[in-house]
Formats: C-alpha cells, sequence, structure tokens
C-alpha cells in the first residue's frame, strides 16, 4: 500500500506522536520514512518608521542556530523511527505547509502524517493551520494525528 511516508515535525512532544504513528505504519508496511523540519525564512528585525536593523542575530548565526534546532528535531524522529528506515531533511520556506507538500512531491512520498494541535474557533481562524493547509492543497492523503 504505502511505500513512503513523510513526516514533518516542528520537535514538539505532538509532532513526536506523529512519529510514532508513521513509524507503527511504516514497520507493518515496509515502507520508508522521510521527516521533515521547516525553517522560517530569516527576518531581521526592525523598528519604526526608519526601519533601523537590530542586529541581534546576522542571517548566518541565525542559519547556524536553526538548522541546531532542525537537526535536533530530526534527531527525535529518527530515533523514535524505531528502526525503520528514516531519512530527513530540513528545507526553509515561508509557509510550512507549501514546503510540505513540496518535500512530499518531490521525495515521491505516497502518505503524509502529521500532527494537528486541534485548534478551533476564532484561535483556529486566526491562527490558521498548517495541517488544514496541507489537507486542502495536497494530492497526497493526508493521514492526522491528535
Amino acid at each position: 500500500m504505502y511505500k513512503h511516508i513523510l513526516v514533518p515535525t516542528d520537535g514538539s512532544p505532538l509532532s513526536l506522536k506523529a512519529v510514532r504513528a508513521a513509524s507503527k505504519l511504516a514497520a507493518k508496511l515496509k515502507a520508508k520514512i522521510t521527516a521533515l523540519y521547516v525553517i522560517a525564512p530569516y527576518m531581521p528585525r526592525t523598528t519604526s518608521e526608519d526601519i533601523v536593523y537590530h542586529g541581534a542575530y546576522s542571517m548566518r548565526e541565525y542559519e547556524a542556530e536553526m538548522r541546531k534546532t532542525a537537526d535536533k528535531a530530526l534527531a527525535r524522529v529518527v530515533a523514535a523511527a524505531n528502526g525503520s528506515s528514516c531519512d530527513t531533511m530540513a528545507k526553509t520556506h515561508l509557509h510550512p505547509w507549501e514546503a510540505i507538500i513540496d518535500a512530499a512531491k518531490s521525495r515521491k512520498c505516497d502518505l503524509i502524517v502529521m500532527a494537528s494541535h486541534g485548534r478551533r474557533g476564532i484561535a483556529g481562524l486566526l491562527l490558521g493551520s498548517e495541517t488544514q493547509k496541507v489537507l486542502t492543497h495536497s494530492k497526497t492523503p493526508v493521514l492526522v494525528c491528535r
């Protein structure tokens, strides 16, 4: 049935729940897993109308720190995969849902397993849901874990 499962992670305990579900499924189906961490692009902080740059992080420092964060989150996915074949990738993108769909296409994944924080009402409307956007726009089947 499914041969290649994409598992996006943000490093949260909830995303690890999706990893465990994907791992069990992958073991039963003898499928491989690709874990994805989406990095937000560097945006220097500015203030007021003068657009004064605050150099808390240079672009290089930001990218290095975000890469460390991504590597830690992806290492947790590999550890939670319990022996299933697991590749990792980190991708910088402004919209995580688009990066998830692009990764599924480029890696030829036939299933996406991801977590949902389950925000409803105004919070869900205002914050938006990356999971909802993936569900809406993806042609790849999506399994949502809560």
